[in-house]
């Protein structure tokens, strides 16, 4: 066991190594320009004006970690922050760039607490994994978690996706353990932690459609009571999960009570309903503005009002270059495509053989039932593999039904789950042949011939798939949010399936002037996407492009996700100026690319 926590250990110090090492030299990326901003403003002015679609938790913490070790100037006479509604974006970009503070300082010590949150999810898959199935599983399960490109990328930025996959592994196994014991300590911890969850990202309101499943395949799977027995044990526990509910409510106007203390009410009533205006829900809208109104109940319309703002976002969609397309509707294709050539090929060969080594167990086991007393038994019997699997359909039905396309990072708070889910099956399938316990010298000596010659290869042929997974990752750095598989040609390829936070999130530009400055170029013109700024990093040496200004001289670097959705065919929901689309760039080909995210041209 000892041997076993310290290879925990040591993983998790990798992980630890790969994240700081990458991230030194990136730039802020298109989303941490908003949220450090408001984060800061949560803590230092307890004020929610800022960013309010996502809920205050991680924010709040890289705030304080940026107003404990910075202490940087806050503009307050600004438009952005007394006039706009939600001015993040330019409230953002003065914060950070045009008020004197050191930029640098402030992304390193905001993303500070966002990688120890990605380490903290691996503690706790381990120790829950170890505790569950035990030590081969566990080992799996976090060195998939430790070397996922997708994790090692956005575990380092200050979004709320890595905290989300927190809150949904903690939410789901918290409530799982309600279920299995079902006594008041539970009760309370699964209650703290759906209120935790809540804090993270509002997408995992799909707790609750997680827990209802839950609950009923729970009562389903107790054929030892009658039904009547059933159907009361169903009514106790719904009774129970409206209790837990009632917590996390709770806990959610506790967190969000200190953050609107200096938001006028008045403001906050009239951001919410400017924003809402054209919310379909009008009763959910009108509710919510009641609740702003009245001071005991503010924290928690702040809260409502959050949660329907993203519900409306993603209704909406977003513009996203995919497969050649430039669009502002979702493709059902996007998700599963991302998630096959975002993860490494090494991943999605061990769960190939997770998933049919699972299928054999379960169809080919006790052939004697039916397959349906033979589907509610294994269910009964490997409810916690169930639950894990609920929670990734609930969230991938629901991305996959949404047109809100712009990154694998939206289904990343289901990764974990998937690596537990694919650790145990690997685990079981190589432990196949020799569980049974031996009664005799002849049974002994038989069980470990078949070990050796069954289980050694296997074993083998996984620690070698896993030290593929590593290498691919490590082999990868720095450039881990860029990272696209074997299967799409690499990054170099990849950049025709899609961008935006696939690839190009504007972390590069810090590489550009590292760049220029061993080049000796003393003016550039850029056309970039992200949240760094040009002219805080270049000065004068930059000249701000694009593709109207037409051929410039010289030096000219455009971020791939400009170029591509300049170039891309023109999609349903987009329109594009024939002057913007970067024609007469085609006839070029970069000299050189930075960072797999912005390309370099070099013109007479």
């Amino acid at each position: 066991m000892q041997k076993v926590n310290l290879l925990a250990v040591l993983l998790l110090l990798i992980m630890s190594g790969l994240m700081w090492g990458s991230v030194w030299n990136d730039a802020a990326t298109f989303d941490e320009v908003a949220h450090i901003p408001a984060g800061y403003a949560n803590v230092a002015q307890l004020d929610y004006r800022l960013n309010p679609e996502h809920p205050p938790l991680l924010k709040a913490l890289a705030g304080f970690s940026v107003w404990l070790f910075v202490r940087p100037f806050f503009p307050v006479d600004t438009s952005a922050w007394q006039q706009e509604i939600n001015g993040q974006w330019r409230q953002g970009a003065l914060f950070l760039y045009e008020s004197g503070n050191d930029a640098d300082a402030i992304l390193f010590w905001a993303r500070v607490p966002m990688i120890a949150v990605t380490l903290l999810l691996g503690v706790l898959i381990f120790w829950w994994v170890h505790r569950r199935f035990g030590n081969a599983a566990a080992l799996i399960a976090l060195m998939l978690y430790v070397f996922s490109p997708t994790l090692l990328a956005h575990g380092r930025y200050v979004t709320t996706d890595v905290g989300a996959a927190l809150g949904f592994f903690v939410g789901i196994v918290a409530y799982l353990a309600f279920l299995e014991q079902q006594n008041w300590k539970h009760l309370l911890i699964a209650g703290i932690a759906f209120g935790f969850a809540q804090l993270m990202k509002f997408s995992l309101i799909l707790l609750i459609p997680v827990f209802g499943i839950m609950l009923v395949l729970w009562v389903w799977t107790r054929t030892y009571l009658s039904l009547r027995g059933r159907i009361k044990l169903g009514g106790v526990l719904i009774l129970k999960t409206i209790i837990i509910g009632s917590i996390g409510v709770l806990l959610i106007w506790i967190s969000y009570a200190p953050f609107v203390l200096r938001y006028p009410r008045e403001k906050q009533r009239h951001d919410a309903f400017v924003t809402l205006a054209n919310n379909p829900f009008h009763p959910g809208v009108e509710f919510d503005l009641t609740l702003i109104r009245h001071p005991i109940t503010r924290p928690l319309g702040q809260y409502l009002f959050g949660l329907m703002m993203a519900t409306q976002r993603v209704g909406g969609g977003n513009t996203r270059y995919f497969l050649g397309e430039v669009s502002s509707e979702g493709s059902p294709w996007y998700f599963p495509i991302m998630y096959v050539v975002k993860e490494s090929l090494a991943f999605h060969l061990l769960t190939l053989i997770a998933v049919i080594a699972g299928f054999k167990r379960i169809f080919l086991a006790d052939t004697q039932r039916t397959t349906y007393i033979r589907i509610r038994a294994w269910i009964r019997a490997h409810f916690a593999e169930v639950s894990l699997s609920i929670g990734i359909g609930i969230y991938w039905i629901t991305s996959i039904t949404t047109p809100l396309n712009i990154g694998i990072r939206h289904i990343l708070p289901t990764l974990p789950l998937i690596f537990i889910l694919v650790g145990r099956g690997i685990a079981q399938w190589f432990q196949e042949g020799y569980e049974s316990n031996p009664h005799t010298w002849g049974m002994l000596l038989f069980t470990e011939l078949k070990r050796h010659i069954v289980a050694a290869p296997k074993i083998s042929a996984i620690m070698l798939i896993l030290i593929w997974h590593a290498a691919g990752s490590i082999l990868f750095f720095p450039y881990f949010l860029s990272y696209y598989n074997a299967l799409a040609r690499g990054p170099e390829e990849g950049v025709y399936i899609a961008t935006d936070s696939n690839l190009d999130w504007g972390q590069d530009l810090k590489r550009l002037r590292s760049y220029i400055d061993k080049k000796g170029i003393d003016k550039i013109a850029i056309d970039y996407f992200g949240g760094g700024s040009p002219r805080y990093y270049f000065g004068d040496r930059f000249e701000p492009w694009w593709s109207a200004r037409g051929e410039p001289r010289g030096w000219f670097a455009i971020s791939a996700n400009v170029r591509q959705g300049a170039w891309g065919r023109i999609g349903s929901g987009f329109t594009r100026k024939p002057e913007d689309s970067y024609e007469w760039l085609n006839q070029y080909e970069p000299i050189d690319r930075i960072g797999y995210s912005i390309f370099v041209y070099r013109f007479p």
